[in-house]
């Protein structure tokens, strides 16, 4: 990729999910945003993911449950493009710890006392 195309690509986001989700990030002005149905997410997000156009996609965390294993951990292992999934506005959340998300994304044991 030449330098010209990385960083036309840095920054760049897309958004994959429900159509709350989508809008919400449409409204903050991310052009990017799919809506997907559980059948069509998986390729969705596999053509974003090796398209090199993003440096971001955020997954909308009911899309990840329709995900196989290997596909999800090979997601959370990528950091160019990072992915990350977001939890839907309407969804109950159970927040993950600071120290359970610095090892998943970052490989660093957090020691708390």
């Amino acid at each position: 990729m030449s330098s010209k195309q990385s960083s036309q690509v840095a920054g760049k986001i897309a958004v994959v999910g429900d159509r709350e989700l989508a809008l919400g990030y449409r409204l903050l002005g991310v052009d990017d945003t799919f809506i997907v149905s559980d059948s069509d997410a998986p390729t969705t997000i596999m053509n974003l993911f090796s398209s090199e156009q993003y440096s971001l996609i955020i997954i909308a965390d009911q899309v990840r449950k329709k995900l196989s294993k290997a596909m999800i951990e090979k997601l959370e292992a990528s950091l160019a493009p990072l992915v990350i999934f977001m939890p839907s506005p309407s969804e109950q959340v159970e927040e993950e710890s600071l120290a359970a998300l610095a090892k998943r994304v970052l490989g660093i044991d957090l020691k708390v006392s």
